[in-house]
């Protein structure tokens, strides 16, 4: 176990994150409930405009809470059978920009290239998963062509930070599901793309 902090850059570059936080813990508080972390998020989100900032100010608070909360490391849906892959809500209010989840991935399941079109934090409760980072490179017959940069594997206790722009595909590997604790932001959704390398093109994911 790790316990790295990393960050992916809008041009796909992976980077130890130093994390930063105004929050300080109340040592006359045991616990640190999920109500409060997503009090604590909120604040973040209205006073930090910029993304880079806000997911290191972000940052310890998802390691913070998951040290804490021990429900939430056993609060996940196992994967399916035909996509490898479940995603369980734990949070995900229409009326305001936060979603919070979990995530369980079959061992050798593989995602699709896509971005996020906001910004994330993926953090490992559990397996071990492969990113391959992506850059965009772009010519004018394929104005959606991309390459490869660089790989990056994910213990348990590593977490993740993804600027809006960024391009990845994440492989489970090992012989156990891969567990994630994730959070994003707003999504524009006419923003998220699936690439594909072989016709390199893009479509809405």
């Amino acid at each position: 176990m790790t316990n790295q902090n990393w960050l992916v850059t809008n041009e796909s570059k992976c980077t130890p994150l130093a994390a930063l936080s105004s929050m300080q813990a109340d040592s006359s508080i045991p616990y640190y409930r999920l109500y409060r972390f997503l009090t604590d998020v909120e604040d973040i989100i209205w006073e930090e405009q910029d993304d880079r900032l806000r997911l290191a100010k972000i940052c310890p608070l998802v390691r913070r809470l998951l040290n804490s909360s021990e429900w939430i490391l056993t609060s996940f849906g196992l994967p399916d059978r035909e996509t490898g892959w479940s995603v369980q809500f734990l949070y995900d209010d229409p009326d305001f920009a936060l979603t919070v989840q979990t995530v369980a991935w079959s061992p050798q399941s593989i995602s699709p290239i896509h971005n996020h079109a906001t910004w994330g934090i993926v953090a490992i409760i559990d397996g071990e998963e492969k990113n391959t980072f992506w850059q965009r490179s772009p010519s004018p017959e394929f104005p959606d062509r991309i390459e490869k940069i660089e790989e990056q594997i994910l213990s348990a206790g590593d977490i993740l930070c993804l600027m809006p722009d960024a391009i990845h595909q994440i492989e489970a590997i090992g012989e156990e599901p891969t567990i994630s604790f994730n959070i994003y932001g707003i999504t524009d959704y006419s923003q998220r793309f699936e690439f594909d390398i072989d016709l390199m093109s893009r479509k809405i994911f």
